[in-house]
Formats: structure tokens, C-alpha cells, sequence
């Protein structure tokens, strides 16, 4: 619960539409009150057919000759003198009690006979006259509730985009190893169904579960003013139905809960088999899928089935509490006035005898109240979905992120003189080490290509220059300064990245090569585009030139053009670090060869890390790295490492082999 009150809490900013919602609700429960209690002056007009007005002075004045018949009784009493003073002083004790409820109910009568005096004296006008202010009364109570209802469903929409927006934000902050062990398909998951369980328990909380409550106590306010003991009595059920309900609710928070877990697996299913819908159809591998779909549909259904089960059972067991309260109502309320009693089990349930009409009133106002609660069942449901979403969401957004900028940065000298990679030690998981007593020293103005077996590292120990991740022991350093030691800002624009899958956004090419830098001017995209060699297949081959929108991802270029494109938002951050990861291995000849001319123009003076495989990519490199198991085996040039280097000397062989 303590998930789902940081939920409420957020809702607090937005005071004065919470404060319309409670002002709205309270009046449509006085409405609600009151239009149920207009029906005791049309029975009584309807039973005894005579006026209302006709009717309160009888009571009036047979009031006060209660008055006068217990005050001479209680002298009556004291003159005689008994000797037994006990019993003297519990008929005095009775008299007084009779007497103060008389002079209540008089009081009550003579202030409501101006109002009664002012309604017409014939009955089925006064009827009429009644049965005009109960519609005019539920018109009002429409209209009130129309207000409510916008202002929850305004309440609810400001509250998805808030946590949206947080957890979008959070999102962004996260480290990439936590993209890893969260999912894709959980963070969409977690963004499209928690949040969505989320806000509508919100919905239910400020709408239903406000409104209804209100709803319930006025007519329960109203039955107790008729008689409070027998309102009580009636009520004898509430705390059973209250402990199944407790254990209601524990069984639909689970349910919930597992039901949203298997919704982010499904979710994963989907997502993994559009991604891959090439492979997919390439292997015909459509009946895997289906099958794989299927078990994780079919476990999504059997979660659903049982959150639906409990659901269901709410209902009868609130329907059931409403009838067992009409019940133990209509027997006591029965006994009481056929019998003209006071008591029931020598326990008084009223002050004076009641009478048919104003019994019928409480069985009114009591059924008044058992309809919101029949209500709550559904509104109970959605709290429990809500509070199983919010122990899922927001420890996501209190996680911290892994890679945050120092609290005291401290500024790196442009231009630097060296990258320093200084006994540097990485794993993703413990006893699993990825990079071994690594140490490099990258000169600025230097370009190096690093070269190595799949998985020996080389992309893990790229990602510690800008920080996706930092070492778990040793440093990574710009002259003196360890990089944990730079504003995040500061470092990574000082950096251009390109690799093998460079995203690209749904966007204009204009857009998207902007995004490396987003206050450069339209003269400097096309600059940065003519030294990518991308300039002119925009112009020549797309439609609409800068302005084509080229699809998620880029689907509506070739491979070759992809990379132009994010080797051109690389140029225009005119970053003092140019890494390539695998940019090139995977684009035809024309593209690599435009590419590589790309590279030998932009690249001097300035640092180039450059992971491939390519040959000729090689020729752009002052300096070769060759790694092997995380750890660096040899460096020197080509010539070099062909005569000494075992492992470049096996890769080497197999991309030649490759190119012939």
C-alpha cells in the first residue's frame, strides 16, 4: 500500500480539482438523501389521505398531551411518597427520559410546521408539488454528477501523463545494463498496462469510491435519525462481511500482480516476433511462433479467468450483505411495529413507538445505501488491480541510475592530450569477467582499430569511454581526469558514435541528422551531410530531399544509406572522439568505399576508435589492437602483428579467405 499512497500523494498537487471532486460528491449524496427521504410526507399524504399540515398539528398536539400525561405521572409519583426509593427512582429515571424525548419530537414538529404550513393543503396537490421537487432534485443531482465525473476523468488523465512523463524521464536516466535486465517489452509493458491499472484505480479512488461512500452515509445518516439503535441492529452483519472482503481483497492483489507479469512476458513474445519478422518468415518459423504465442496467451487467460473469479465473487457475497441488512431490518422493524414495542431482547431499539410510514422510510434509506455499496464491489476490484500496478512501478522509478553525473565535475582541458584505459577490470555478471587487467593509452589525434574474436570484449570496453557502464575496477581517464569525474553532458559531446545498427528516428532526414547536434543550422546539417558522402542520394534519390521522412528505424533506405546518414549526425557534433563500432561491416562496397573517404577527411586531427574486421578499414588506423578473452594480446601495425600476433594473424587469414 505504501507504493499505491506515494499514487494518492501525487494526485494532492491538483488541490483544487480534488477539492471540486469532494464538493461535487457531497452534494450528490445530499441530493441522493434527500430525495429518498422525500417519500415519507407522500406516504404518509398517500396511507392516511389527509394534509400534511393536518397531519403535524395531530402529532403536535398529541405531543404535548404526552408532555402533560408524564409531568402529572412523575407528580403523581413523587406525592405518593413509596417507600420503596429505589423503584421511585427508576420510574423518575423513565418519566425523565420519556419526557425529554417528547420534548425533542415537539420541537422537531413545531419547527418544521412553517415549512409544511406553506405547501398546498389538499393531498394530491401536495403529492404533486413533491413528486416536482424530487425530479427537479434529480436533475440537479444528474447534473452534479456530471461535474464529478468530468473532474475524476481530468484527474485521472493529468495523473497518466504525470507518471508517464516520470517514468519516460527515468527511463532516459537508466544505465543500459538496465535496459538488459528489465526487457523492452517490461518497460512497455510497465508504461502502457501499470500505469493504465494504476490511474484507474486513481479514477475509482477519487470517482466511485468517494462519491458512493457519501451516497451511503446520508442515507444511513437519515435512517439514523429515525432510529440509530435500530440502524445498529440492521448493521450486525458488517463486520463479517468486512473480514471476507480483507481476504477478497489480499486474493485479487495477488492475482493481479502475477496477471501483470505474465502481461509483460506476452508482451515480450509480441515484441520479439515483429522485431523479427524477416527471420521469422525467413526460417518459417511462423508455427514456433504461433505456438510460443499461444502458451503465453493461453497463461495471460488463465491469470485473467482467476482475477475474474474473484471478482465475481465480490458481488454476490456484497449482494448478500445488502440483503441480510434489509432482512435483519424488516424482521426487527416489523416485530417493533406490529407489536408497538420499543425494545427488542429487553435492548430499546427506539425512543417511541414506530410508526408504518416512518418504518418504510428506514427500509427506503437503508436500500439507499446498499446500492452504492453494490457499487464499491466494482470500485474495490479496481483499487486492488491499482495497488498490484503500483508495487510494480514504482520501485522502477526509484531505481537509481547506475551512471550518474559526479555531484563536483570537474572540467577536462580541450583539446586533451591522451585516452587512458588504466588496469581496467569488467563484468555484467560476478565470476563473469568481460574485460581483464585491461590498460591502453589512446593518443589525441590518434586513430585505433580494434580487432578481436565475437565476444572478446571490444564493444564493452568502447562503452566505458562514454560511460554506458564503468569499470568494475580501474579507471578510464582523458590526460588525468577519470571520466566518473566529468559531467555526463560534458563528456559525451566530446564523443561521436556510429555502429553497425546506428538507430534512426521516424523522422525527415533533416531531423535526423540535426539530433547530433540540436542548435546547428540548416548551412551546417548539409555541410555535415556533404562530408558523410550523404548529400547527394538525399537529393538525387529521395523524393523529397532533406524533408523525406525515412520510416522506423530508417526501413525506407538501404543499409549503406543508414549508416551516410549516422556517420553525417557523428560530423555535425564535431566531437574530438569519433568511435565506429562495426560500422561498416555490413553495407555494400560503393557505401564503404564513400564511407572510408568520409573517414580519411574527417579524421585528422582528431581521435578515432574504430572496431571491424574490414581490411580495408584497417588501412585508416595509425595503430591495431588485438584483444582476445577481455584482455589485450598485441598492438602495432599491420605488418607487425601479421609477423608476430597469432590471433591477428588466424583473424586475418579468415577475412581474407572471406573477401576472395
Amino acid at each position: 500500500m505504501q507504493s499505491y499512497g506515494r499514487a494518492i500523494g501525487m494526485a494532492w498537487k491538483y488541490h483544487w480539482t480534488l477539492l471540486g471532486i469532494l464538493a461535487s460528491s457531497v452534494l450528490v449524496a445530499v441530493m441522493w438523501g434527500a430525495n429518498i427521504g422525500a417519500l415519507f410526507p407522500v406516504v404518509k399524504v398517500a396511507f392516511r389521505d389527509i394534509p400534511l399540515q393536518t397531519w403535524l398539528d395531530e402529532e403536535i398536539e398529541g405531543a404535548e398531551k404526552k408532555i402533560i400525561a408524564i409531568e402529572q405521572k412523575m407528580h403523581t409519583a413523587i406525592a405518593a411518597r413509596p417507600g420503596n426509593q429505589t423503584q421511585l427512582f427508576r420510574n423518575l429515571s423513565d418519566r425523565r427520559y420519556e419526557l425529554r424525548v417528547e420534548r425533542r419530537a415537539l420541537a422537531t414538529r413545531r419547527w418544521f410546521k412553517p415549512l409544511v404550513d406553506s405547501l398546498p393543503r389538499d393531498p394530491f396537490l401536495t403529492v404533486v408539488l413533491i413528486v416536482l421537487m424530487l425530479l427537479a432534485g434529480t436533475v440537479i443531482k444528474g447534473v452534479l454528477i456530471f461535474w464529478n465525473m468530468m473532474l475524476v476523468a481530468d484527474l485521472e488523465q493529468r495523473l497518466t501523463f504525470d507518471l508517464r512523463r516520470a517514468f519516460f524521464h527515468r527511463a532516459l536516466r537508466m544505465d543500459q545494463a538496465a535496459f538488459g535486465d528489465e526487457r523492452t517489452s517490461g518497460l512497455l509493458s510497465r508504461f502502457h498496462a501499470d500505469i493504465g491499472f494504476v490511474t484507474a484505480g486513481q479514477k475509482a479512488l477519487f470517482g466511485s469510491a468517494m462519491r458512493e461512500p457519501l451516497k451511503m452515509l446520508a442515507c444511513l445518516l437519515g435512517a439514523s435519525l429515525i432510529s440509530w439503535r435500530l440502524l445498529v441492529f440492521s448493521l450486525l452483519l458488517t463486520p463479517l462481511t468486512a473480514f471476507l472482503i480483507r481476504r477478497l481483497a489480499l486474493s485479487i492483489k495477488r492475482a493481479n500482480r502475477r496477471s501483470l507479469e505474465e502481461f509483460s512476458h506476452l508482451f515480450g513474445v509480441l515484441t520479439e516476433a515483429f522485431n523479427g519478422i524477416e527471420t521469422v518468415q525467413a526460417f518459417t518459423l511462423e508455427p514456433f511462433q504461433r505456438s510460443k504465442f499461444y502458451r503465453a496467451s493461453k497463461e495471460c487467460f488463465r491469470k485473467g479467468m482467476k482475477i475474474a473469479f474473484y471478482n465475481a465473487l465480490t458481488k454476490p457475497v456484497t449482494e448478500v450483505f445488502g440483503i441480510g441488512v434489509i432482512c435483519l431490518a424488516l424482521l426487527s422493524g416489523a416485530y417493533l411495529t406490529l407489536n408497538h414495542q420499543t425494545h427488542i431482547f429487553g435492548v430499546r431499539m427506539t425512543d417511541r413507538p414506530i410508526d408504518i410510514e416512518l418504518l418504510l422510510v428506514f427500509y427506503a434509506l437503508l436500500i439507499g445505501a446498499t446500492e452504492p455499496a453494490r457499487k464499491l464491489s466494482d470500485v474495490f476490484n479496481s483499487l486492488q488491480a491499482g495497488v498490484a500496478a503500483s508495487e510494480r512501478l514504482f520501485p522502477l522509478l526509484d531505481r537509481a541510475p547506475g551512471i550518474v553525473s559526479p555531484e563536483s565535475p570537474v572540467a577536462v582541458p580541450s583539446p586533451f592530450r591522451k585516452i587512458v584505459f588504466d588496469d581496467v577490470n569488467f563484468h555484467y555478471t560476478p565470476g563473469r569477467p568481460v574485460l581483464l587487467d585491461l590498460s591502453l593509452q589512446i593518443g589525441a589525434g590518434e586513430t585505433v582499430a580494434i580487432v578481436g574474436p565475437n565476444g572478446c570484449g571490444k564493444t564493452t570496453l568502447l562503452n566505458l569511454l562514454p560511460r554506458f557502464c564503468d569499470p568494475t575496477t580501474g579507471r578510464v581517464r582523458l590526460d588525468d581526469t577519470d571520466v566518473r569525474q566529468v559531467h555526463l553532458k560534458d563528456l559525451r559531446s566530446r564523443i561521436g558514435l556510429v555502429t553497425q545498427r546506428s538507430l534512426l528516428f521516424d523522422d525527415t532526414v533533416y531531423n535526423n541528422i540535426r539530433h547530433g547536434r540540436m542548435d546547428a543550422s540548416q548551412a551546417d546539417i548539409v555541410r555535415a551531410a556533404k562530408q558523410a558522402k550523404a548529400d547527394r542520394f538525399i537529393i538525387e534519390k529521395l523524393r523529397d530531399g532533406y524533408d523525406t521522412v525515412i520510416g522506423t528505424g530508417g526501413s525506407n533506405l538501404s543499409g549503406g544509406q543508414r549508416q551516410r546518414l549516422a556517420l553525417a549526425r557523428a560530423f555535425l557534433r564535431d566531437p574530438e572522439i569519433l568511435i565506429l563500432d562495426e560500422a561498416t561491416n555490413q553495407i555494400d562496397l560503393e557505401s564503404e568505399q564513400l564511407i572510408h573517404q568520409a573517414l580519411e577527411q574527417f579524421a585528422k586531427n582528431r581521435t578515432v576508435i574504430i572496431v571491424t574486421h574490414r581490411l580495408s578499414t584497417l588501412a585508416l588506423a595509425d595503430r591495431i589492437v588485438v584483444m582476445d578473452h577481455g584482455r589485450i594480446e598485441d598492438v602495432g601495425s599491420h605488418e607487425q602483428l601479421l609477423a608476430r600476433c597469432e590471433v591477428y594473424r588466424r583473424l586475418h587469414e579468415i577475412q581474407f579467405q572471406r573477401s576472395a
